[in-house]
């Protein structure tokens, strides 16, 4: 009788810690991202390429950028 209560201690010990391991704060969370019309780009965008360089040099804090929309006009994106 005292083994198997021994045993059931150490399961639910065991279950205790995998779910208190998933339920700590270490979730991984994504950053929304916010996109704004590139006001330096001209003309069509048919690189998101070199969208993405125009924005990256721009005086504003983007990261990136992507041609966009059925007039393909670049879309700068950054972390919100």
């Amino acid at each position: 009788m005292s083994h198997s209560m021994r045993f059931f201690a150490t399961v639910l010990l065991l279950a205790m810690l995998i779910m208190a391991t998933e339920m700590g704060p270490m979730k991984i969370i994504e950053a929304k991202t916010c996109e704004r019309l590139s006001g330096t780009f001209k003309g069509i965008c048919f690189s998101s390429k070199n969208c993405a360089s125009v924005c990256e040099n721009e005086d504003e804090e983007f990261t990136g950028g992507h041609c966009s929309g059925l007039r393909r006009r670049c879309y700068c994106t950054a972390d919100c």
